[in-house]
């Protein structure tokens, strides 16, 4: 299979002509089985040959010039700036300054959120699920940016919904202590979760 335009979401934002920005989907790669067909994880237990195809392929399909920046990511807050990495470090948002070095975060369930300042001379990309959102992700993404934060704009991408997703107590509290009025953002299950 090939990965075709039809399997690229584009986000639809007022971002500027410079800013290029896709979510892909599980379309379009060669990866088999549970991980079928275009994952694009070494940190799963997928065929690396198959992962790495399936990132070329995205490369070549997006005319990229250079390798994205991946990152390890592991739900928290950690941002860093594309410029000063060369492999794959630990965080869960990455801010480029540097035209054709791309952000790139992976999720499955959680949200991607994708940032840039309105002239597009920075981009950001954040993997925020419930406990990278509870550790502020998001805000620390806009400071790493060194943008006013009237001219950030941002994308929320495809993730999980309310309608299939719970949280118990522990999660609301989490939210509840940094802003009560994160309170408006629950509401109770049938199953007497959130």
């Amino acid at each position: 299979m090939s990965l075709e335009a039809n399997h690229l979401i584009q986000p639809d934002w007022p971002a500027p002509a410079t800013v290029r920005a896709v979510t892909t989907t599980r379309l379009g790669g060669i990866s088999q089985g549970r991980f079928a067909s275009l994952n694009l994880g070494f940190h799963t237990e997928d065929d690396e040959q198959a992962v790495h195809h399936n990132r070329q392929q995205l490369y070549t399909q997006l005319e990229l010039a250079q390798e994205p920046a991946w990152l390890r990511q592991v739900h928290g807050n950690q941002v860093v700036d594309v410029a000063t990495i060369t492999e794959p470090v630990t965080a869960d948002a990455s801010v480029s300054r540097q035209p054709g070095k791309a952000c790139v975060v992976m999720t499955a369930d959680c949200l991607p959120v994708l940032l840039c300042d309105r002239a597009g001379h920075c981009v950001a990309a954040a993997h925020a699920g419930w406990r990278g959102l509870a550790a502020e992700i998001i805000a620390a993404t806009v400071e790493a940016m060194h943008c006013p934060t009237s001219e950030v704009m941002a994308w929320l991408g495809p993730a999980i919904g309310p309608d299939v997703f719970e949280v118990g107590d522990e999660v609301r509290a989490q939210f509840l202590q940094l802003d009560a009025a994160n309170q408006v953002c629950f509401k109770p299950s049938p199953a007497g979760r959130w």
